[in-house]
């Protein structure tokens, strides 16, 4: 009886505590909801400004075991051409269970202790409903976070599948799973997901039926926030195939393309390296296999205070852009003017490290051989130089260290290239093969003859040199005014003094 009586005491303890601890964690929400919110309105702010949007919450209504509210995305007012017009929402239903074990998780059998586990759904309404009638008027997205007591949360996305079809339009989407992942302060995000298939019909301005489709779309990038409040991390994406036909027949088919992005922060903390890798496993065109290609592009040495001064001039002035478009074509034409010179006006500000670019290689492979070039740029920060420039070699020297090139293109493999090109042209494959190797051979005397090129061991090449004024291409060196000069250009970069105005003729 005694045990009983005992045991039957911890339970009511048990029970009491655990009904404590639920009702302290949605107090705890709850007095964070403010904090998660701005830190989501800043990283909109500074991520995308021109979209113009905010997020907030409304309707909270805390229970002790479960909490309930909405969160809202809406443009900022007086945003002119934010992402969302004006009177325009999308909403999320939000459920939050309440920690240490919120029941959600119990269900998956999760039972590490947590601050809340919150389910959320897309509220159907007139700016989604067209995405809900894609799923069947059912939630096109789902997604469930788990929120840790030390402010760290890991979202999963479930995208639905969807299927639409009227008239000449269909889309087919098989659905996707992503996982967000970030820490309490934003400063760390990670994300990873994968989408097996999509498709697309519809019909171009000529009247045409054009399909795109994808297969096995994948992405993994995480990033983190430097000293600098700039982000770095990598990221990753790739498909599998992406396929365009018009009137049913294949255009083109794209295989194995992947793009990365790298960038770190280098040992004294003070600069950005980054490294940009495209590639291509094979390109088909109207069923012409036309080789495949890779990209290596890197950027080494960009000051990070400059990079930060670079991004928060050109935000700033890309908004005043945005502020002041109007939707007329000619004041369209002037915001993006505007948007060019925002980013050109700010580029010198890149050249405070001394960067280093380097393309190792940019190349194209078909069956016949590989073309493949190859650049390496030194750059100068042009303000430590403050004598005026007397010719284009010492106006170059300002902003340029060296320079260095190499260029190789395997005749058997441009020959190729030119063959399957004009087969797309209508010939047939003995004519085009023939025309081909006339372009082929007609090029290569073209470069030798200019200097430019030269034909070895049956391989097109070029290599060019750059420093202090001098230019050696292909092994002769010259002046850079003469180098200029074999391309018809101006030999002076340096603006040519004005002539005097002859007096006009008296009537």
């Amino acid at each position: 009886m005694k045990k009983s009586v005992i045991a039957m005491g911890i339970f009511v303890t048990s029970g009491v505590v655990w009904v404590g601890a639920t009702w302290f964690t949605g107090k705890q929400i709850e007095k964070r909801l403010a904090e998660m919110t701005a830190q989501v309105n800043n990283e909109l702010k500074h991520t995308v400004p021109e979209a113009g949007l905010e997020i907030s919450y409304q309707n909270y209504q805390r229970g002790v075991f479960t909490s309930k509210m909405q969160l809202i995305i809406k443009p900022i007012a007086g945003v002119q051409n934010a992402w969302l017009k004006a009177g325009q929402s999308v909403g999320l239903d939000e459920v939050i269970d309440h920690g240490p074990f919120p029941m959600a998780q119990l269900k998956h059998v999760n039972l590490s202790p947590v601050m809340a586990s919150v389910r959320s759904t897309l509220v159907n309404n007139d700016f989604t409903r067209r995405v809900f009638d894609l799923a069947k008027d059912k939630t096109p997205v789902v997604i469930d976070t788990r929120i840790s007591y030390a402010g760290d949360t890991r979202s999963d996305f479930t995208l639905k599948p969807l299927d639409y079809g009227k008239g000449d339009e269909k889309m087919t989407f098989s659905g996707g799973n992503f996982r967000l992942n970030t820490d309490r302060g934003g400063k760390a995000l990670s994300l990873i997901g994968d989408v097996q298939s999509g498709l697309v019909n519809t019909v171009n301005k000529y009247g045409q039926r054009v399909q795109l489709s994808f297969n096995n779309l994948k992405t993994d990038s995480n990033s983190r926030l430097t000293s600098f409040d700039e982000r770095i991390g990598d990221q990753k994406i790739s498909i599998e195939k992406l396929d365009i036909a018009v009137e049913g027949k294949e255009v083109a088919v794209l295989e194995g393309m992947i793009l990365a992005v790298i960038s770190d922060i280098s040992r004294n903390g003070k600069s950005i390296n980054s490294q940009l890798d495209c590639s291509l496993k094979n390109l088909k065109v109207q069923s012409q296999n036309l080789g495949s290609g890779k990209l290596t592009l890197k950027i080494s040495n960009i000051d990070g205070q400059a990079w930060h001064q670079f991004n928060q001039n050109y935000r700033q002035q890309r908004q005043a852009a945005l502020a002041e478009q109007g939707l007329t074509e000619k004041s369209q034409e002037l915001y993006q003017q505007k948007i060019m010179d925002a980013f050109s006006g700010n580029l010198p500000l890149l050249l405070k490290g001394e960067p280093v670019i380097t393309i190792a290689p940019l190349s194209w492979k078909n069956s016949k051989g590989e073309a493949t070039f190859n650049l390496s740029i030194s750059l100068k920060d042009p303000a430590t130089t403050t004598a005026q420039a007397q010719t284009l070699a010492q106006e170059v020297d300002r902003s340029v260290k060296s320079l260095e090139s190499t260029l190789s293109i395997p005749v058997d493999m441009a020959t190729e290239m030119m063959t399957r090109i004009s087969t797309l042209s209508g010939y047939n494959e003995a004519d085009a093969a023939k025309l081909a190797s006339q372009q082929v051979k007609s090029m290569a005397a073209m470069g030798q003859m200019f200097r430019v090129t030269t034909l070895e061991d049956n391989v097109i090449g070029s290599s060019l040199q750059y420093s202090s004024g001098l230019m050696t291409l292909n092994g002769q060196k010259m002046p850079l005014e003469e180098f200029v000069g074999m391309f018809g250009l101006p030999s002076s970069g340096l603006p040519e003094p004005a002539m005097p105005s002859e007096p006009a003729i008296p009537q």
